[in-house]
């Protein structure tokens, strides 16, 4: 008789032990030593997956991430190799949301004996499709333009919104939860309960563990409230839309030149509309990322006499920044040391 999936979210309870797993990227190697084989071993999905894991879990967890270094993760999907690095795992650790592989993978069988741990479970959700606010609202400095303008937007917004269903996974909601520290702590707790009910003779360690990385991420959340609290605008021009729980969090509002789903391609009316923001706004910086292509970016930056600039969205790093001992506390002071640049006008 098959074995159910259980998803786990805080307080959730289920195990089936299994052997080792593969590595590469970013993992530890579980067969290199007799030391791993009580190790439990651990498959995450992405980048802030398998940090939050490692960082909770410290030497009673073997973790391989699925994604190389690199890779944009929203278009990925699992080879052979990692589907049998998957099936021989104590747990997959999932974000939710992105990973548009894993219905599929779930459907084949290959995670009969394989719980997975949904670190997003139980979070409120902002909706994929909602757009931002019409950019000309969106610094507070809106004049009353009349409705034709805002129906011009509006039409704009309803034709990336049909293209994002022709192109590439939908998504049903905003799944970038990891950008907010706020979120990633809620995250971390859902991993926690996880690896407690896989393995309950190493709770008092995934506990203790947990409460020291959580207090770094308080200690962030507190330079990201004081650092952005007085800063002279609110909104910032990124390349996708992956910002939308750290600018609800930190009273600051995002403006996507692509959508939640960065493979959607924007209207030439949206490019417009942007660019006339950046102008009116005497916006300074538009915001890229290493994994996505700058050419957006930097076409609106060319249009509106700004610069580029990096604001990361942590959902993959690269091989130069995890061969500089990059992490996702370093690179989120990165975030913020640039989001104060661009919001001051520096």
């Amino acid at each position: 008789m098959k074995k159910a999936v259980h998803i786990f979210g805080a307080g959730l309870l289920s195990l089936v032990l299994l052997a080792g797993c593969v590595s590469k990227g970013l993992v530890s190697k579980p067969n290199d030593t007799a030391l791993a084989v009580n190790k439990l071993k651990v498959v995450t999905s992405i980048y802030p997956m398998y940090e939050f894991t490692r960082q909770v879990g410290g030497d009673k967890v073997d973790v391989v991430n699925l994604v190389p270094p690199g890779v944009e993760p929203h278009t990925w999907e699992p080879t052979p190799k990692d589907m049998e690095a998957i099936a021989k795992a104590n747990l997959l650790v999932v974000n939710g949301g992105m990973e548009s592989w894993l219905d599929k993978v779930m459907n084949s069988g290959s995670l009969k004996n394989v719980t997975v741990v949904e670190a997003g479970k139980g979070l409120e959700r902002l909706p994929a499709d909602e757009h931002d606010e019409e950019a000309h609202k969106a610094d507070g400095h809106a004049e009353d333009d009349g409705h034709e303008e805002d129906d011009n937007k509006a039409e704009a917004h309803q034709e990336d919104a049909q293209e994002a269903g022709k192109e590439g996974h939908h998504h049903e909601y905003d799944p970038h939860f990891w950008v907010s520290p706020k979120q990633a702590k809620a995250e971390v707790e859902n991993i926690k309960q996880g690896l407690i009910a896989a393995d309950p003779a190493n709770g008092e360690h995934y506990e203790n563990n947990a409460k020291d990385y959580m207090d770094k991420l308080d200690a962030l959340d507190q330079e990201f409230r004081e650092g952005l609290a007085g800063v002279q605008k609110k909104a910032f021009i990124v390349t996708h839309r992956a910002f939308a729980y750290l600018a609800r969090d930190y009273g600051l509002q995002q403006i996507g030149i692509m959508g939640v789903n960065p493979e959607t391609e924007p209207t030439p009316k949206t490019m417009a509309q942007i660019a006339d923001f950046a102008k009116a706004h005497q916006v300074k910086y538009i915001f890229f990322e290493a994994l996505i292509s700058p050419k957006l970016a930097e076409a609106i930056a060319k249009e509106a006499g700004a610069q580029t600039l990096v604001l990361n969205p942590l959902g993959g790093l690269t091989e130069e920044q995890l061969k500089a001992g990059k992490d996702y506390i370093a690179i989120q002071r990165e975030n913020l040391s640039n989001l104060k640049k661009a919001l001051n006008g520096e």
